[in-house]
């Protein structure tokens, strides 16, 4: 019988529609794994859901953790108000997530990382020479103070969020003056994300902006639970508020677990993704801040650069983060197939990111050959 031939492209095809097949992804709900069980877990068990302590707000204090593993669930636990239909406040997990939504226009074609913001955000006219990448390294360059809760009176996003600048949040942050060349020093900044969610209104236009997120990112994973606030100028606040599920958040993990497939679609393009996860190529780790992630494309690694430590030394290399204001946060750890979502209500310190991590690898994390 004669072999039949298959043109090169057809064979690339035919493999990454193998390659879905074979792969567990979820449907309306997740397919459930084996659960894990025994001593490790415990150990988990009492670091992320020690006794609550709800009147005085000490310690750790998870809401909820949910697991992935190659696909599948296969540990959730919830505890205080959150349960597993609870769309949860992300805080600033929601800037991954517009970097998702971003990553959809960009392979939609619809700005280059390279252009000057301005372009698609008239208001940001007053800064020609900031770009849509120095925006995604949070390295704008603009004076902006991120302090809460430790200088209220002098934090721009205190008065961004919640006084004078929350009915036009972009704009506020626009009024501020440079005071670094931008693209050459981080400076982590919610202003900055709220620029590129009014500079996506220009991307993709007035009719279509309202329900990009929804048509670009959240329908095509199978996402229901999803809410996203605007100001008072109908632009989202990517900075801080969205809420979802914790298992619905665990499917933009699986898509970026999975370099930006969503089982035969490559949803967000290949080099979008590594372009999250590289390193901003001027970033400087703060000897006096060990365990501070290190900036990518609007996400967090646990990238080694020279002459510092892993932030997360127990974790491995490739893992990277979404990560919020009181201990919110998606970790993704490809070369263990996992993804993890975690919701909290930390607010004195005691979480540490790379303990969390210790032992959630040691409770879920597949056993590797020899």
């Amino acid at each position: 019988m004669p072999i039949p031939f298959i043109r090169p492209l057809g064979l690339a095809l035919a493999l990454v529609a193998g390659l879905a097949r074979a792969e567990t992804w979820p449907a309306a709900d997740w397919q459930s794994g084996p659960a894990p069980s025994g001593a490790a877990v415990q150990a988990f068990e009492r670091y992320a859901f020690p006794q609550r302590d709800d009147a005085e707000r000490k310690g750790v204090r998870s809401d909820a953790v949910v697991v992935i593993r190659d696909g599948e669930l296969i540990y959730e636990h919830y505890a205080g108000p959150t349960g597993a239909q609870t769309p949860h406040l992300t805080w600033s997990v929601s800037k991954s997530l517009l970097a998702s939504v971003l990553g959809v226009a960009y392979g939609e074609q619809r700005f280059k990382l390279d252009e000057p913001v301005a372009r698609y955000y008239p208001g940001f006219a007053g800064h020609p020479n900031v770009h849509l990448e120095d925006l995604l390294h949070w390295a704008s360059g603009l004076a902006w103070q991120e302090d809460y809760e430790y200088a209220p009176l002098k934090s721009s996003v205190v008065a961004m969020l919640y006084t004078r600048g929350r009915g036009d949040m972009a704009a506020f942050a626009a009024d501020h003056p440079l005071d670094a060349m931008p693209g050459k020093r981080f400076r982590y900044s919610s202003g900055d994300t709220n620029v590129l969610s009014a500079a996506l209104r220009g991307m993709v236009g007035d009719a279509a902006y309202a329900d990009y997120p929804w048509n670009a990112l959240f329908e095509p994973l199978g996402i229901r639970s999803a809410v996203w606030e605007t100001d008072a100028a109908g632009t989202y606040v990517g900075s801080s508020y969205s809420y979802l599920t914790a298992r619905d958040l665990a499917r933009v993990g699986l898509l970026m677990q999975r370099d930006g497939r969503w089982g035969e679609r490559q949803l967000l393009p290949t080099d979008w993704v590594a372009f999250n996860r590289k390193p901003f190529a001027d970033y400087q780790p703060d000897p006096a801040k060990p365990g501070e992630a290190v900036p990518g494309g609007h996400w967090w690694l646990n990238a080694q650069l020279a002459g510092a430590a892993k932030p997360w030394p127990d974790a491995p290399e490739d893992a990277f983060a979404a990560l919020g204001h009181w201990g919110q946060a998606l970790y993704v750890l490809p070369s263990q197939k996992l993804v993890i979502v975690r919701y909290a209500d930390d607010r004195d310190g005691s979480y540490r990111h790379n303990d969390f991590l210790k032992l959630a690898l040691a409770a879920f994390a597949p056993e590797m050959p020899q």
